[in-house]
């Protein structure tokens, strides 16, 4: 900033003194202070030596006062005609002193004479900007060198001849912004502007240039994104001759004399000046709010919007429902509502409010508070000065916490955060005592900006509403599997669409089968939203169905194929469909359209993606599946996922099936960890819009030890042979704790097959895992049905007997017939 600091800036057209319109555009040094919180001066720019004289060794160290021009007035003399009209204007606000004295904590700007060591005066523009933060310095003051804006006999430093370009008129370059054509790079300038600093807009560009030569304002650049917040308004005099012209109007008024024309034209100019600042003022903030649809980051705009330019101190309260996105009735605010402070923005040292009132907390307002009547009635309050009475009845809200010394003698402003009427929130806005108090206008530029605050929050609070019910109903569709299925473990994930209201069709799941197998499901319904998930949940459900029914894998998908064309023809889906046999160390697999899966060996961590027969998606219709068995050994894991998480637009399926075979074959220490290595490597490329859905099964097996198998003759004397064997084999598993429940449910259910089985043997299974099974099958397909029976019924007791005593129990069709279970729970080991 010491080199090549400058402030492009014009006068205003005219200045009020009845001259032809003038516009210049010149480039001012700037002389660059800071001023520690002594008053001491602590940097002293190149550019400050060159306007006041001097030296840097010299300055540094001293206080400032004695070295900036701290006097506002400018005398009305003949040695100031030169400047015209300016020479009678002081600029804006109190004079440079009260910022170094720490008197003011806003930003402040105003205008200066300086007298030089040679006897000349300097007629000086300052600008003071107070620092908050934790380091020693506490104002950054600028000042600049009005002399290279002198026109009329001085000439025009934007025209060495010093004569104005003739044929002014107006040319539109931007939605908004009109450019006058006086100055004849003024198109240029705004064609040129984006190519000096890359980030400005055109649109940005035109609006600055349109400042600068419209209205006469100064534009500082101090980065591509921040413009300094305050300009000297030099076109409004001083308030001295503001207070005696309207004193004269007054009196005027009163006696029934004419209003004089130059007092009736500076009330219409101050008028305009002030609309023209708080229109600009709302443009700003509504520019800057609203660029996310994220409830919290909305937040934080609202309220760094108004600090510190509007307001010293900016407290956010929202209804506790939009905070969670939920909905919420429209009815008033009462006294039990509960509002949470979600956000507090201030100029005040950090941590002063941090611990009387912190962000996050909860809490309601009783009837008496201006909060409460703010949120009632859905208008502003204000608060001109917050007196000790009120301040001790506002701090009676907060336990334990005296609010007191930050709110009494502060100027409080509450806005409503509306939307369609209904209040969503409020803002409580503070000014330091010494800054102007809140008027009538800064009640309607509060309610104005709150009104536009209330729509961003209300579009983000809907999207947040709406993405809360979209996650609900995804999750409500996916099935919560067990970790640990017979013979395998199970690791699952699933990623949401990037976008919002992408609710997908990707699903999962594990169903378990009759001879101790699993099947293992990973589908896939073309499209997105609530169609696609309504599809999906049906299709989930029919496999579910069928593969209780213990149908192949081939002809489970051609089942499903039929379901979807009598569905109708508008989805179509993709599915893999794998039975999981422990006992046999093999896996049965159809597919239908979808990515094939990946086996990861144990024996050599060696990963491979397994061929099968592609197979046309559900829904086509007509098209024959295939199934494949593969021989798998224990430990080998199985990848089965959905197209999302290895498509990526723009780029090659086999790209991503490749990185997903490296990534599943990286050792991990769990499933979980395994599977998240799997979507930190696929899901950082980019591009990813679909959801996606993984699943991973370790593929244990179980040893042949662990299983114990009988055949049993069509004969009632079998019931006490099974009970035996059964006794005989838990006492070989160190399992006699369970002998005698196991033994009273076997004779049951082997009596049932022995009553209702036709030709062929009973078989019965002990299966010793997380828990013991116990299987017995025969040829009958009549599946038993639990039932009560009454004192006279000779039927039905047994499996009302199976029911209590076991853990969990069930039958299922098989081939063959069917197949009746029970399973009991394991002792814990010492």
């Amino acid at each position: 900033m010491d080199r090549g600091t400058e402030v492009g800036t014009t006068p205003s057209r005219g200045a009020g003194n009845g001259t032809a319109d003038h516009t210049a555009v010149g480039r001012i040094p700037l002389a660059v202070v800071l001023v520690d919180r002594g008053g001491l001066v602590s940097h002293w720019s190149t550019g400050a030596r060159r306007l006041f004289g001097t030296p840097k060794e010299d300055a540094v160290g001293r206080l400032a006062a004695d070295l900036l021009p701290v006097s506002g007035a400018l005398p009305e003399d003949d040695d100031a005609a030169p400047y015209g009209a300016y020479a009678a204007y002081d600029g804006l606000g109190p004079g440079l002193e009260t910022s170094l004295d720490g008197r003011l904590a806003y930003p402040a700007a105003g205008r200066a004479r300086l007298s030089a060591d040679d006897g000349d005066r300097i007629d000086v523009l300052w600008w003071a900007y107070p620092l908050v933060g934790p380091g020693r310095e506490r104002l950054l003051v600028l000042a600049a060198d009005a002399a290279a804006l002198r026109l009329g006999d001085q000439g025009d430093p934007a025209h060495p001849d010093g004569h104005p370009v003739a044929g002014a008129g107006i040319e539109r370059i931007a939605p908004g912004f009109a450019l006058h054509t006086d100055f004849p790079g003024a198109e240029e300038l705004a064609r040129r502007l984006p190519e000096i600093l890359p980030s400005m807009s055109v649109g940005e560009s035109a609006r600055i240039v349109a400042q600068v030569l419209e209205l006469g304002y100064p534009v500082l650049e101090f980065s591509q994104n921040d413009r300094v917040p305050v300009t000297p308004d030099w076109g409004v005099p001083r308030r001295a001759e503001r207070k005696a012209r309207r004193a004269r109007a007054a009196r005027a008024a009163a006696s029934g004399e004419p209003v004089p024309q130059d007092d009736q034209d500076e009330g219409t100019d101050l008028e305009y000046v002030a609309v023209r600042e708080r229109l600009e003022f709302l443009n700003e903030v509504s520019g800057r709010i609203g660029t996310s649809l994220d409830l919290a980051q909305t937040i934080l705009e609202v309220s760094r919007a108004v600090v510190p330019r509007f307001t010293d101190v900016a407290g956010t309260y929202l209804r506790e429902q939009v905070v969670a996105g939920e909905g919420f009735h429209d009815g008033v605010p009462d006294t039990t509502t509960m509002w949470h402070r979600v956000a507090l923005e201030h100029t005040d040292e950090p941590g002063r409010w941090d611990d009387v009132v912190p962000v996050g907390e909860a809490m309601p307002f009783p009837a008496h508070t201006p909060f409460f009547q703010c949120m009632t009635t859905g208008e502003p309050v204000l608060v001109p000065r917050i007196s000790e009475q009120m301040g001790h009845m506002i701090a009676a809200q907060f336990e334990k916490r005296d609010i007191r010394p930050l709110i009494t003698g502060r100027s409080m402003l509450v806005v409503p955060l509306k939307a369609r009427n209904v209040v969503l929130g409020f803002m409580i806005l503070l000014r330091h005592p010494e800054r102007i108090e809140f008027n009538d206008m800064d009640r309607v530029t509060g309610a104005e900006l709150a009104a536009r605050a209330g729509l961003v929050l209300d579009n983000a609070r809907m999207y947040t509403y709406q993405e809360s019910v979209a996650e609900t109903l995804q999750e409500s569709m996916l099935p919560h599997i067990a970790p640990r299925m017979a013979g395998c473990d199970i690791a699952t994930r699933y990623l949401p669409g990037t976008l919002l209201g992408r609710v997908g069709g990707d699903w999962f799941d594990s169903v378990k089968l009759p001879g101790s197998r699993t099947a293992l499901v990973v589908g896939d319904v073309m499209g997105h939203g609530l169609n696609s998930a309504a599809m999906m949940g049906q299709l989930r459900t029919a496999v579910q169905t069928m593969a209780a029914l213990d149908l192949p894998p081939a002809q489970l998908l051609r089942n499903l194929d039929d379901l979807a064309q009598r569905l109708g023809d508008t989805y179509l889906a993709t599915c893999l469909y794998a039975v999981y046999d422990p006992i046999a160390g093999e896996l049965e697999i159809a597919n239908a359209g979808h990515i094939p899966p990946v086996l990861v060996h144990a024996g050599d961590g060696r990963s491979e993606l397994l061929d099968l027969p592609t197979g046309a998606p559900i829904g086509v219709g007509g098209v024959p599946f295939e199934s494949v068995r593969v021989r798998v050994t224990p430990g080998d894991r199985l990848v089965m996922c959905t197209d999302g998480l290895v498509e990526v637009r723009g780029e090659d399926i086999g790209v991503g099936l490749a990185t997903l075979c490296e990534s599943a074959a990286h050792p991990a220490a769990s499933m979980d960890d395994a599977c998240d290595t799997i979507i930190r490597s696929l899901n950082t490329r980019g591009g990813r819009k679909d959801d996606v859905a993984l699943l991973m099964a370790r593929l244990n097996g179980i040893e042949p030890e662990d299983v114990a198998e009988w055949r049993l003759a069509l004969d009632p004397v079998e019931v006490g042979r099974a009970r035996a064997v059964v006794r005989e084999q838990l006492h070989a598993w160190d399992l006699g704790g369970l002998t005698d429940n196991a033994e009273l449910m076997v004779g049951e259910l082997v009596t049932n097959a022995v009553r209702h089985a036709h030709s062929r043997r009973i078989e019965l299974r002990l299966v010793r895992g997380d828990t013991l099974l116990c299987e017995v099958a025969d040829d009958d397909h009549t599946l038993p049905t639990l039932l009560s029976a009454g004192p006279a019924d000779e039927c039905g007791r047994g499996l009302r007997v199976v029911s209590t005593l076991a853990r969990e129990w069930g039958a299922s069709r098989t081939g063959a017939g069917k197949s009746v279970r029970f399973e009991l729970t394991l002792p814990r080991r010492r």
